[in-house]
């Protein structure tokens, strides 16, 4: 696959810094949409199965790899097949939208104390009344309310919206909603802000994010934010449903380059390693 050209003059810029300096771009990736299919199972959303190799052959040339997602970093690491990879030594996974950390070189994963609020929220979101179909997914840091299963999925989260928005104002938790899924989450850490922490810690000259969901849109602000100050190059990717669904709107219209979901994604990987070169 040859690399498409970006449609923004921003994310031609992003690219071109990517093929000057490789060893200062840092590739950063959803899990969910963009490394791995959505499926109903969310614990069996395995990473596509050439995403480990794409990433392996791409990881020694750059940088940093880095997987931020909203799941807990250990189970990313389990559903991508990340730990013992050869070549993957500059693998980072961010869980819970930066509030959990595992290096593949080190293999340690270190992670914060439970949140009180979450602690709190348990018992309370067990009483709620849900449809059925709807599903609770406990994910440690973080509490997510699944609607695909539903009859009805979207009037089921409709339904939902108004009485866990309250639960998460009453316990001092953020909103992250996505699609057919609300999550319950601490404040104060989102992927813009892990994302730019990273860019700080690898003294980043550049970057490309790519993901598919809203919980991205944090991701999108913090690369645009860079790139308008302090002028760092970057590309923004929208990973758009390989279903036939259409991408989600405030993602794909923003993005520099719109691939088929996680098969594009991992094309666009094996397409920058050619480009790339041997180290």
């Amino acid at each position: 696959m040859s690399i498409p050209e970006p449609r923004t003059t921003a994310g031609a810029a992003g690219l071109a810094a990517l093929y000057q300096d490789p060893s200062r771009a840092v590739i950063a990736l959803d899990f969910d949409g963009t490394l791995a299919p959505i499926v109903a199972n969310p614990e069996r959303a395995y990473a596509h199965p050439q995403a480990v190799a794409a990433l392996a052959r791409l990881a020694p040339r750059v940088a940093a790899v880095v997987v931020l997602t909203g799941r807990p970093a250990a189970v990313a690491v389990r559903l991508g097949g990340f730990a013992g990879v050869d070549g993957l030594e500059r693998l980072i996974v961010l869980g819970h939208y930066g509030l959990e950390r595992w290096d593949a070189a080190t293999d340690v994963l270190r992670a914060p104390e439970e949140y009180p609020g979450i602690i709190a929220l348990r018992p309370e979101l067990a009483e709620l009344p849900l449809p059925e179909g709807v599903r609770i997914e406990d994910k440690g840091h973080a509490l997510a309310v699944h609607t695909r299963r539903a009859a009805d999925p979207a009037t089921a989260l409709a339904r939902l919206d108004a009485p866990l928005r309250g639960l998460a104002a009453r316990h001092g938790l953020a909103v992250e909603p996505g699609r057919m899924v609300l999550e319950l989450r601490p404040p104060g850490m989102d992927k813009g802000v892990a994302l730019t922490s990273v860019l700080r810690e690898r003294a980043a000259g550049s970057v490309l994010f790519a993901g598919d969901d809203l919980g991205d849109l944090a991701a999108y602000d913090a690369v645009e934010a860079l790139r308008a100050d302090p002028g760092l190059p970057g590309l923004l990717v929208c990973s758009a449903p390989a279903t036939g669904e259409p991408p989600v709107a405030a993602l794909a219209d923003r993005a520099d380059l719109v691939v088929s979901g996680p098969d594009g994604v991992v094309e666009l990987l094996d397409a920058l390693a050619d480009r790339l070169g041997p180290r």
